[in-house]
Order: C-alpha cells, then sequence, then structure tokens
C-alpha cells in the first residue's frame, strides 16, 4: 500500500562530530553532520546515522566535505579462513565475513556483465513457497540462512524453499527442502530470516552483501525472483533514486520490473553484490518497483537476536496488550483491570 511520504527536517546546534563526515552549515548558525548521499537543485540529503535528512537548499549556508581517507585496515582483520578462501575462488568473489554471519567485498569488485553474474549468482536464489502463494530470497551463507520479505511468509508456518543446485555439467537441478523454520522477522522493516534444516545438506552457493549508499543515480542494476511463479526472471534497471520515502522508511527506487512473485528477492548492482531486498511496486504505473537498501537488510543481520521468532511463542518478539481500563461496579468501588 502507498502510504503518504514525510519529510524530516533536522537542524541542530550541538552537531554530532564523527570522523569522515560532512559538515552544513545553515543560516541560524547551527550545523548537521553526516555523509551527503545525495544533492539536488532545491534540497540536500544527508545521511545522519539512524535517518536521511532533506535539507532545503535556501536554508543552507555552506557545505564542508571532508575528504580524508580512512586509516587502513589492520593486516589481521583482512585474513580469511580456508574455507572462506576455497569458497570465494569457486564463486570468483573475493570476500570477507564482517559478522562470520554473511559475507560482504573487502575490495572493489569488477564490472561484469548481467549473463556472466547470474551464472554465477543464480545457485544463491531461491524460491520460497507457502500455501496462499509464493516468493523469492537469497541464500546468505552456506549453512542454509536466507533472506526473503516478511509479508511473505506472513501468517504462515508450513514454508517451503526451492533452489536450483547446479550439476557438474551446468545443468540446474530444482531441490524442495520442506523443513523451513522461522529465525527472526522485523514486520515492520518486512524482513525474515529463515533457515533450511532438511537433513543430509549441501554447502550452499551464497550472495554478497554490497552497499547501496556507495552507488549512484542512474547505475544500472538487475533483479533474479520468481514474478508470478515464472522462477528465475532476470529484470534489469537503473537506480531511479536512493532516498524515496515512503511510509515513513526509505527505499531504492528503480526501474527494473517488479511484479508479485519478486517479493522477497535480491536486488543486485553490476558487480554482483546485493544492494537491496525488491518488496513492492506501484501496481498502476511502470517501472515503479522499490527495494529494501541493503544497509537495513545488514542491520537486522547483525542484530538478529533482537528479533527472534519463537517457535514456543509464536507472539515473540513483539505482543501488544490492551490498555487498562477502569470500569464502575454497583457497589461504587473501582477497580483496575
Amino acid at each position: 500500500m502507498l502510504k503518504q511520504s514525510v519529510v524530516a527536517i533536522f537542524l541542530t546546534s550541538c552537531a554530532f562530530q564523527c570522523a569522515f563526515c560532512d559538515t552544513i552549515q545553515l543560516k541560524d548558525k547551527s550545523a548537521i553532520v553526516g555523509t551527503v548521499v545525495a544533492e539536488k537543485r532545491d534540497q540536500v540529503a544527508v545521511d545522519v546515522g539512524y535517518t536521511i535528512l532533506l535539507v532545503p537548499r535556501n536554508e543552507i549556508v555552506k557545505i564542508s566535505k571532508n575528504d580524508a581517507v580512512p586509516p587502513p585496515r589492520p593486516a589481521s582483520s583482512q585474513k580469511s579462513s580456508a574455507s572462506d578462501s576455497k569458497h570465494a575462488a569457486d564463486s570468483k568473489v573475493a570476500s570477507e565475513s564482517r559478522s562470520g554471519f554473511y559475507s560482504a567485498p573487502s575490495k572493489a569488485l569488477p564490472s561484469r556483465t548481467v549473463r556472466e553474474l547470474v551464472n554465477q549468482l543464480g545457485e544463491a536464489v531461491v524460491q520460497v513457497c507457502i500455501p496462499s502463494g509464493l516468493g523469492s530470497g537469497f541464500i546468505i551463507n552456506e549453512d542454509g540462512y536466507l533472506m526473503t520479505n516478511f509479508h511473505v511468509i506472513e501468517g504462515e508456518t508450513q514454508i517451503s524453499v526451492e533452489v536450483y543446485h547446479q550439476t557438474p555439467d551446468g545443468v540446474l537441478e530444482r531441490k524442495t527442502y520442506k523443513q523451513v523454520r522461522i529465525i527472526a522477522m522485523n514486520k515492520f522493516e518486512d524482513l525474515t530470516l529463515l533457515k533450511i534444516e532438511d537433513k543430509d545438506l549441501p554447502k550452499f552457493k551464497y550472495v554478497v552483501m554490497g552497499n547501496a549508499d556507495g552507488m549512484s543515480v542512474g547505475e544500472r542494476v538487475f533483479a533474479i525472483g520468481s514474478p508470478l511463479g515464472l522462477e528465475r526472471t532476470v529484470t534489469e534497471g537503473i537506480l531511479s533514486t536512493k532516498t524515496r520515502q515512503l511510509g515513513g522508511e526509505l527505499y531504492l527506487q528503480t526501474t527494473t520490473q517488479i511484479n508479485p512473485g519478486n517479493s522477497g528477492g535480491p536486488l543486485f548492482d553490476m558487480t554482483g553484490e546485493v544492494v537491496g531486498i525488491t518488496n513492492m511496486k506501484i501496481t498502476f504505473g511502470e517501472g515503479l518497483g522499490f527495494a529494501i537498501p541493503v544497509e537495513a537488510v545488514k542491520f537486522f543481520l547483525d542484530h538478529r537476536d533482537a528479533f527472534t521468532y519463537s517457535n514456543d511463542n509464536p507472539s515473540n518478539p513483539y505482543r501488544y496488550l490492551e490498555p487498562p481500563s477502569r470500569t464502575h461496579h454497583t457497589t461504587g468501588d473501582e477497580n483496575i483491570q
């Protein structure tokens, strides 16, 4: 559902000073400290860590950008385990694990064609099936953990996942896994973490998490998913904007075709990194698709314990109670219920 956009303008005289941030001086002698992510004719978008602020141009006196180069990463942090190195060699992507749970690139990866990337990434994109329909998803580590949208599995307990494994001769074989458990979910961000728990599982191919903040409007992106049940469908487009506000949340807007069934699938850049999760479109228009930025996905995964789903208590992690009410009895006593 398309909700009314909200433009947040925040002015502060006590700006938080952080390394490698930009400073925006305002007319009232206050300042905003953050990272300038987009500059338009009438406004500037600033990332202050917890939200994106849209500051009117006519309120800005000066923008001071910090061009300092971050210090080099310690050599010890650039090392990876032998198993990670082997998997990286197999997938032709040099990556390292930031959190031990998902992978991210240790250096800039070269751009390639959609054809090359689809052949490499196809096994990691899955189809999520429920009794009332289906959606898409993508595997984030070799143990069978995968991401999808909350609305794909909302209200469902019988979940299965279809994975296309590649045989040595290059043929893709569909395998259905029926033991799938909900690990964590965030209804408000439309994110869910699942895990395949069937017996005798193989080591799954997985995707690499990228950086949507580093992208520029107009860059090419593509999606893989199952629109209308047509599994392994590839669509391509460009990044239209990085700061589209819908319902109080920021989304990536793309011309990549998104249809029912694409929900929960990955949006890739041309290096093969995930930059977002496709989750909706405007039904009365064309080329108006939206994706949750990968930064929100990584935050969810890094803090997944806070969003843990309990099969014994499905009301977790949120349970809203009715507020207490005051009732009047014939005796005149007042009881709090």
